[in-house]
């Protein structure tokens, strides 16, 4: 089965109650099993303009790659697969085009953006991130976080400084370690992992889950699950009412059917007719 006949995916973004513009981005392309999200920072519209950045770069060029081979075959350059790499190179390209143009135009000066994207191929979804915005999974009744913040909240959780219970009180939730456009380089942190029919993937900026528990999130997902739309306007919903002191983003994956690759001899015979 191919990937867009397997997935279900949705996706809302918000200003929130307080900033008067959203800098989050984000873009699905359901027929690739591509999602990406931006979480831009940066004085006046920069911000915005370094998430769109991203999010068009990655869109683009993910694209394009794909349509000249398959994500699960082997990339020459790296020997990951094609999907790990697409997604680490295209990060790392997104990263150079937003310093660059934040070199050149003043008023673009020091703009970044959080990023995190899924490619779902072959039964699994790579996932590359950078900074604090996530992605977590619910699988049946297990709502967890994927994803690790790059941040210096996650550091000293890490390191045993500050508890987890302590760390929600925290007023650094929002420094960063790691962000997209600030230096001429960037690692992004990526991971493959096995997905199962049923699996819900939550991709979010920090607007959500800064403004609701993530007990609150993964309730409310497994309440809606049946209807994704509903459940990503309620999370937005929920963001809000607790003060929405930031933008707001979310993009649903629901996994509805197998979607691995064809393998034998039928998959090479109809790659030979397709070709």
């Amino acid at each position: 089965m191919n990937v867009n006949e397997a997935l279900e995916i949705v996706s809302q973004t918000n200003p929130g109650m307080v900033r008067s513009h959203n800098e989050d981005s984000v873009t699905f392309d359901v027929a690739h099993g591509l999602v990406v999200l931006a979480d831009g920072m940066g004085g006046y519209n920069a911000g915005e303009v370094a998430s769109g950045i991203a999010v068009s770069v990655l869109a683009s060029e993910v694209r394009h790659r794909l349509e000249q081979i398959g994500p699960e075959q082997k990339d020459e350059e790296s020997g990951d697969e094609v999907g790990v790499a697409v997604l680490r190179d295209n990060v790392k390209k997104a990263n150079l085009s937003i310093f660059n143009a934040a070199q050149s135009q003043p008023q673009y000066a020091g703009m970044g953006t959080t990023i995190v994207t899924g490619l779902f191929y072959d039964d699994r979804v790579a996932v590359a991130h950078v900074g604090d915005s996530r992605m977590y999974r619910l699988r049946g009744e297990v709502f967890e976080t994927v994803t690790r913040d790059h941040s210096l909240l996650q550091e000293q959780i890490d390191s045993g400084i500050i508890s987890k219970e302590l760390a929600k009180l925290s007023k650094n939730k929002n420094l960063v370690t790691r962000a997209v456009g600030i230096e001429a380089d960037v690692v992004p942190e990526v991971h493959l992992y096995d997905v199962e029919v049923g699996d819900i993937y939550l991709f979010c900026s920090d607007g959500l889950n800064d403004m609701v528990e993530d007990e609150d999130i993964g309730a409310t997902l497994q309440m809606l699950q049946g209807n994704l739309p509903l459940a990503a306007t309620q999370l937005i919903e929920q963001a809000n009412d607790n003060g929405g002191r930031d933008n707001v983003s979310v993009i649903l994956v629901k996994v509805k059917n197998s979607y691995a690759t064809p393998r034998g001899l039928w998959a090479k015979l109809k790659s030979w007719f397709k070709n």
